[in-house]
């Protein structure tokens, strides 16, 4: 064997060794959640809602850094660059890891080029709501109506190539009617104008929708998730209703910079298994509106790989792009 391969095998086994030794001692200091949207929404709820119990398992404090804007791409800019030792994480959504790169021609960043997964979380399963002047109650007749007046039903969204826009993309594909999309800058002003029928259709994230929905302001058709929802136990799900194969919820999880030890990274994963095994914590997820659904890493990145293809052919379908 020459000098140079005896040179190769000692600097990788010194590699090998080092990230041993970091793993052993991982984590040896406060661990940065990255959000890359304001405080108080339900992606921070759940970020805080995991840390207390994140924070005793792992034995170090969890410290929430939030960097919003450009829909969650700075916060991700801001992780992608961080050191790869595990103690720097990003909270993300279905936004910034799957539509992001189909909404956004220059996105600074690829999700699964960038970013080691370390663990799903949590689904987010939407409702499928019409006005209450709208003459249906079922989802069947919400589609034979749309059917019957083609171009003259509205849907309303918190906002261009966001999950409540996108969704109903993916219901006029699957079902070949015509609806109208009308954006909103945010949730509040679409329900408004569902509420006044200025618009027909939405879909949008449970707790709200199920709070309008009990307060009979809304009419809630059907849930997007396989299954029915605790929240709303009563509203079909869309297969149910006829829809075969209509699935459609977006998900929460945390991913750390790419090159993060795979040592560190099943630290990480084990750590987020077994926070989320707790009962309460189960059942104040389910209140959020977020169904816990955990997958570690490896699964996460297979989920994340089936996903990004599917949500690209909504975002093409919609015509909708950001700068």
């Amino acid at each position: 064997m020459n000098t140079t391969w005896r040179t190769c095998l000692a600097a990788a086994a010194c590699l090998v060794a080092a990230m041993g030794a970091q793993a052993q001692d991982f984590p040896s200091k406060p661990i940065r959640i990255v959000m890359g949207f304001p405080a108080g929404g339900p992606l921070d709820q759940h970020a805080r809602l995991l840390s207390d119990k994140l924070q005793a398992e792992l034995g170090q404090p969890i410290v929430m850094d939030y960097k919003p804007g450009a829909g969650g791409t700075l916060g991700a800019q801001e992780v992608m660059k961080a050191a790869p030792d595990g103690h720097t994480l990003m909270i993300a959504n279905t936004g910034v890891m799957v539509i992001n790169p189909a909404l956004y021609p220059k996105l600074p960043y690829q999700t699964l080029r960038d970013f080691t997964p370390i663990a799903r979380t949590a689904m987010q399963p939407l409702a499928l709501l019409v006005s209450n002047n709208t003459p249906v109650k079922t989802l069947p007749e919400f589609i034979s109506y749309a059917k019957a007046h083609p171009g003259k039903v509205n849907f309303g969204s918190a906002g261009n190539g966001g999950i409540s826009h996108l969704v109903p993309e993916m219901f006029k594909t699957a079902t070949g009617i015509q609806m109208v999309h009308i954006p909103y800058k945010g949730s509040a002003p679409a329900f408004t104008d569902l509420m006044g029928g200025q618009v027909q259709f939405m879909a949008e994230s449970i707790p709200q929708a199920a709070a309008y929905h009990k307060q009979g302001k809304v009419r809630a058709l059907a849930v997007t998730s396989r299954e029915r929802n605790p929240a709303l136990p009563e509203i079909p799900t869309a297969i149910e209703s006829g829809l075969k194969g209509f699935e459609v919820v977006g998900f929460y999880g945390f991913l750390a910079p790419a090159g993060t030890p795979k040592p560190v990274v099943d630290r990480l994963s084990q750590a987020f298994q077994k926070v989320m095994e707790n009962p309460e914590l189960r059942e104040r997820m389910v209140s959020q509106g977020a169904n816990p659904d955990f997958m570690g890493s490896e699964t996460f990145a297979k989920f994340l790989a089936a996903e990004m293809p599917r949500w690209a052919d909504a975002v093409k379908a919609s015509g909708t792009k950001m700068d």
